[in-house]
């Protein structure tokens, strides 16, 4: 595998901005890895941070390079700070940024497919929610979304933040905008999904994990729930015991990539 760092000019954005990209390499030097790397342009993972991090997280607490030099499979990790991959209220189009201008300077620097069968999203905590986000807001763009203990309902959870908690109130606000917002009605899983469906076109694949004890385990039983009754099959796992950690992502992670429609995994 290579990997590389990238700064760049966002025109979405207006400022400079950062993400990590691994690209595939077969070899037979690399000590303890099993490699591949198919013909032509890589299939990618786009793979999304949480609320706490930043675009490095994912390679300073997990193998996903390791995990991902078996699958010949790009991952990029970009950075979108508190931003809940949303068009802010007040500050970033973050959405139209990791939707649409990401996915064309990744693929303008390195050999990336644009084809639908080969590009797929993850992530955790708002990851999760962005990376579901991206899958039912953009179908045609992205052939599976996984979630891993995300953030699903947003709603409920800028409703119970109004009450609970000031501060995270005001950032919600900043982001969300106020109820009723298109920036709130964009952003609602539940409607996504049932766009989804309702529509003649693609419907991507889906993959919810999350841990019997982590605090956003009720938002991931609603969700799994919703899309029960409304007819849209995924694939939902939960492990008792574990909670919103690292040790819990680094071992669904492995999971992510052979569940992934890729042909290595054929």
């Amino acid at each position: 595998m290579a990997f590389i760092q990238c700064d760049f000019a966002s025109d979405a954005l207006g400022f400079a901005h950062s993400m990590n990209v691994i690209l595939p390499q077969k070899s037979s030097s690399q000590i303890g890895m099993d490699t591949a790397a198919g013909e032509g342009k890589h299939p990618t993972l786009y793979l999304l941070h949480g609320l706490s991090d930043d675009h490095t997280i994912w390679m300073r607490r997990t193998s996903i390079e390791r995990y991902a030099s078996a699958y010949g499979i790009a991952v990029v990790m970009p950075a979108v700070h508190r931003s809940f991959y949303t068009d802010m209220h007040q500050g970033g189009k973050y959405w139209t940024f990791v939707s649409e201008e990401l996915p064309a300077i990744a693929r303008s620097f390195f050999p990336l497919s644009d084809k639908r069968e080969d590009n797929f999203v993850a992530g955790l905590s708002m990851g999760g929610y962005g990376a579901m986000k991206l899958g039912l807001r953009k179908p045609e763009m992205f052939a599976a979304a996984a979630s891993l203990s995300g953030v699903m309902d947003i709603k409920s959870w800028i409703e119970e933040m109004d009450v609970e908690d000031e501060k995270r109130s005001a950032e919600f606000l900043r982001v969300f905008g106020p109820k009723g917002s298109e920036q709130r009605t964009h952003g609602d899983l539940f409607e996504a999904a049932k766009d989804v469906l309702a529509s003649d076109g693609p419907k991507p694949m889906l993959y919810q994990a999350c841990g019997t004890e982590d605090f956003l385990y009720d938002h991931n039983t609603r969700f799994r729930d919703h899309l029960k009754t409304i007819g849209y099959d995924a694939v939902y796992e939960e492990d008792e015991g574990f909670g919103h950690s690292w040790d819990y992502w680094d071992m669904v992670i492995q999971r992510v990539l052979k569940w992934l429609p890729l042909k290595a995994n054929a």
